[in-house]
C-alpha cells in the first residue's frame, strides 16, 4: 500500500507535459471559419495527410509552394481561439493566414471585396453599463470609457499575457505583422469572381483592399445602425466573428498573423434582405483566391 501510494504521490508530482507534435515540419497554419471556405483550399493542396485533434481535422499539405496545415477554427470567437492555439501547440507554425467571409461595414466597400486589414479588435470586450434612463448610462467606478459606446455596450481592452511580461498589459487593437501586410501589397491582378455559380452577378467587380480596421465579436450583426456605428467608432472596414481571437492568440504566441476576409454581405446594409447565403460561396472563393497568391509571395522567416 505504501508503495502504491508514493507511486501516486510521484506521479502527480511530475510537471506537466507539453502537447506532442503531430509533425516536425515548418508550416503556415491556414484556417478559415466553416467548411465553406476551406473547400477550394483543399482542393488546391497536395501531399494531403490529416490529423485529429479534439475532433478538430488538421491537414498538413503543400499549397502555392508553402508547407501549410489547413483547419477550420469553427465559428466563433472561443472556437477560433481553442482551434488556433491547439495548432501552435501541435505544429511547428511560422505564420497564420486566416481566409473567410464577413461582413462590409465601410460604405465604400461592396461585396465580394477582400478586406486585408491592418489591425484587429473585439467591439464586444464590453462593460454592458447601468441605464440611467434618457439615453445615460453609468459604467461602474473602476471602469473608464476607452471607447464610443453603443447604448450601454462600452467597449474595452483586454488583459493580455505573455512571455517576457511582468505584468499583464491592456490591449484593444492587435496588429497584422507588417511583413506580412507588405507581401499583401505586392498582390496585383488577382482574379476575382463577380458571378455566382447559379449565374447571379454582382453590380460592381471586386476588389483587394489593404489597410484599415477589422473588428469581430460573438454576434452575427444584421443591423444597419449597429453597422453604422462600427464604422463612425472604431474606422472598420469589416466585421466578422473570429480574426481578432486569432489575432490575440497569434499576439501572446509570438506568431506572425494575417486576415483575409471577402465579403459575403454588409451587415445589415443591403436595401433588401441579408445576401449571405447569395453570396458566401464567391465570396468564400475570393478570399481563397487570394490566400493562395498570398502564399506564393511571403516567405517565412524560416
Amino acid at each position: 500500500m505504501r508503495s502504491l501510494l508514493f507511486a501516486l504521490l510521484m506521479l502527480f508530482a511530475l510537471p506537466a507535459q507539453s502537447a506532442e507534435r503531430l509533425d516536425p515540419t515548418p508550416r503556415i497554419a491556414v484556417i478559415s471559419a466553416f467548411a465553406p471556405e476551406w473547400v477550394k483550399l483543399k482542393a488546391a493542396a497536395s501531399d494531403a495527410r490529416s490529423f485529429d485533434v479534439n475532433g478538430i481535422e488538421f491537414v498538413t499539405a503543400t499549397l502555392a509552394g508553402r508547407k501549410v496545415v489547413l483547419f477550420l477554427s469553427g465559428i466563433s470567437m472561443v472556437n477560433a481561439t481553442m482551434a488556433t492555439q491547439i495548432a501552435l501547440d501541435r505544429f511547428d507554425i511560422t505564420g497564420i493566414v486566416f481566409s473567410g467571409i464577413a461582413g462590409g461595414v465601410d460604405p465604400a466597400l461592396h461585396i465580394g471585396d477582400v478586406v486585408v486589414a491592418e489591425q484587429w479588435a473585439q467591439y464586444l470586450e464590453a462593460t454592458f453599463a447601468r441605464d440611467l434612463g434618457g439615453g445615460k448610462y453609468a459604467l461602474p467606478p473602476w471602469k473608464k470609457p476607452e471607447q464610443p459606446n453603443y447604448g450601454m455596450i462600452f467597449p474595452g481592452s483586454v488583459e493580455v499575457r505573455r512571455a517576457g511580461l511582468k505584468q499583464p498589459e491592456e490591449k484593444f487593437w492587435f496588429a497584422a505583422d507588417a511583413g506580412m501586410l507588405a507581401a499583401a501589397r505586392r498582390l496585383h491582378d488577382v482574379p476575382l469572381a463577380h458571378c455566382t455559380a447559379a449565374n447571379v452577378c454582382l453590380d460592381k467587380k471586386p476588389r483587394l483592399l489593404v489597410g484599415g480596421n477589422g473588428v469581430s465579436g460573438q454576434a452575427f450583426v444584421d443591423n444597419a445602425d449597429f453597422r453604422r456605428y462600427v464604422f463612425a467608432s472604431f474606422k472598420a472596414q469589416v466585421l466578422d466573428m473570429e480574426s481578432a481571437a486569432v489575432a490575440m492568440v497569434a499576439y501572446t504566441n509570438g506568431a506572425p498573423f494575417i486576415a483575409f476576409r471577402s465579403l459575403s454581405d454588409l451587415a445589415g446594409g443591403e436595401s433588401g434582405g441579408n445576401e449571405m447565403a447569395i453570396f458566401m460561396a464567391l465570396a468564400s472563393d475570393n478570399s481563397a483566391s487570394v490566400v493562395q497568391r498570398f502564399l506564393s509571395v511571403w516567405q517565412p522567416l524560416r
